[in-house]
């Protein structure tokens, strides 16, 4: 069997089907990249990291084979031989590429690229909802004849993975904050071609403790800029802790982990609405968009951001939206289309399919940690004895209380400015010789060295800490998680060594031991505050 491929993108969604095939000794699958795309050099580097056997163009071209299978209508796939079967590139046909085919026709649907001769060269177009074969009746006849609907197998992959919610958020860090993912898809009428500064911007004003922000982009758009050059775009906003998802599984590990979902035309959103994710369009219009397709509905029933800061009010119209409808056109026979897929497929292999039942996997666990803001502004408002706090990037706009930085990471300026200084403790131990700060002689230090610092942390573990504050002086710091309907949840314990470095500077500290309560986000802990314990002062950091 061969797997023809023209990109990164087309590869994933095949790697998706091949499941079919898991168990029979039967079979041999090799892998061959179709000439002519733009994408050929992500794609031969994703067959590389596959693992799977690479033939030549000429070799398949002039090789028998027993089945093909391609995930693009695109290239000179009617060239090799054997039966053919063409699988959807995405979900559902939503977009019409300018100067590419037909006018206004999805290529998908395009008889520019089903016909060979006049001819429909692939024996099987297998389509994930009855809508896209109607569609395909209206526009190629001939093909829709070798139709038949079997599902999505990228989607039966996202109800498997439904499960493994709160452990793709344990993987990103995310907490109790919500997750907002913005999807783009690729072209100039993409997301980030039209709204490039929208990931800045939102890590910006976003309270840090209340939200985190994460990207996705089409494989094709890392294949065209090159992650050195997306990174270098977006470093503003990966420095906020932007999480810039990888193209194959974790973008999808992240959709599962969202609140909530800002989209372009990209259908990449429809997996998510058909989770039940809130939706929010951030579309600015262009030629691609089909009217009527199932992206079309979905973007036509949710709210609109047409600014960064109005996306509070936008992520609050979207929960009362039900974004399931507009899903539920691109997606039938939910759960069952590995099952049906290998059906279609053994009947073209002409072989009897294994008995053996067939389960969509999960996607894998999210590889990649976000990166942590060195730098904070932070808001304070101190209300007796309770605190609350908001923290932004260090160059935000907003009115704030102070400026924490990890010392000595984050660099001279921010040291220099920041009233805040804090350090964790290593999580590993030291191994051989080693001289390492205690936690109270560290403290010292610091402030010896930045005059400008008011408050030196040591962050010791999540839970505890030690401060030293220039007039309070010497002072450990117990958090307690809190706990809700049966889970518990930790907050980051330098948002707490911000509350508690505003409400010593109230001057309010007069009776120790205290009990603080410190609202961060969408989180409020209690923090016991008291004259340093022994075991703290010795720390080693």
């Amino acid at each position: 069997m061969l797997v023809a491929v023209r990109s990164a993108g087309a590869l994933h969604r095949l790697l998706d089907v091949l499941p079919v095939f898991e168990g029979d000794t039967r079979i041999t699958v090799r892998f061959t990249l179709l000439p002519g795309s733009h994408f050929d050099v992500d794609a031969l580097a994703a067959l590389d990291r596959s693992g799977g056997r690479i033939v030549p163009w000429d070799e398949a071209r002039r090789s028998r084979h027993d089945l093909v299978l391609t995930a693009s209508p695109k290239g000179e796939f009617h060239e090799l031989s054997g039966p053919r079967a063409l699988l959807p590139h995405g979900a559902g046909f939503n977009k019409a590429i300018s100067k590419d085919g037909s006018p206004e026709v999805p290529s998908g649907l395009d008889p520019h690229y089903l016909l060979a001769d006049g001819e429909p060269w692939a024996d099987l177009h297998a389509l994930a909802h009855e809508e896209q074969l109607d569609r395909l009746a209206r526009h190629c006849p001939s093909a829709a004849g070798r139709a038949a609907v079997v599902g999505d197998p990228t989607l039966d992959r996202f109800l498997a993975s439904v499960a493994h919610r709160q452990d793709y958020r344990a993987a990103l860090g995310t907490g109790p904050r919500q997750l907002v993912v913005l999807a783009s898809t690729w072209g100039p009428d993409s997301l980030l071609a039209r709204r490039p500064g929208l990931p800045a911007e939102l890590t910006g004003i976003l309270a840090h403790d209340a939200f985190q922000v994460a990207l996705i982009v089409h494989p094709n758009e890392y294949s065209r800029t090159g992650l050195f050059d997306l990174s270098r775009r977006l470093a503003p906003a990966l420095r906020a802790g932007l999480v810039l998802a990888r193209p194959y599984e974790e973008w999808a590990a992240l959709l599962v982990a969202a609140d909530a979902v800002v989209t372009d035309h990209g259908s990449t959103a429809l997996y998510a609405a058909a989770l039940g994710r809130p939706v929010v369009s951030a579309y600015d219009g262009g030629r691609e968009l089909i009217p009527g397709s199932p992206m079309a509905r979905l973007l036509d029933s949710t709210p609109r951001l047409s600014a960064a800061s109005g996306l509070e009010d936008a992520l609050l119209q979207s929960r009362s939206t039900d974004t399931r409808g507009p899903a539920a056109s691109a997606f039938a026979q939910q759960g069952r289309a590995l099952q049906l897929l290998r059906e279609q497929l053994y009947r073209m292999l002409g072989l009897r399919p294994p008995s053996s039942p067939l389960d969509a996997s999960s996607f894998a666990r999210p590889s990649t940690t976000p990166r942590q803001p060195l730098a904070l502004a932070v808001r304070a408002e101190v209300s007796g004895h309770r605190i609350a706090v908001e923290r932004f990037p260090a160059h935000t706009q907003q009115a704030v209380h102070h400026l924490t930085a990890e010392y000595p990471t984050a660099g001279p300026r921010q040291v220099q400015s920041a009233a805040l200084l804090w350090r964790r403790a290593q999580t590993a131990g030291h191994a051989g010789q080693h001289t390492a700060w205690t936690a109270e002689g560290w403290t010292a230090h610091v402030l010896e060295e930045a005059p400008g610092c008011r408050t030196a942390a040591a962050i010791l573990s999540p839970r505890r800490c030690l401060l030293r504050h220039r007039t309070a002086g010497l002072l450990s710091l117990r958090v307690e998680p809190q706990r809700d309907g049966g889970m518990v949840s930790h907050v980051d314990p330098t948002a707490v060594v911000s509350a508690v470095h505003a409400w010593l500077g109230a001057g309010t500290y007069a009776s120790l031991p205290v009990s603080l309560l410190c609202d961060t986000g969408p989180t409020a802990v209690r923090v016991q505050l008291s004259a340093a314990h022994e075991d703290d002062l010795d720390y080693e950091l």
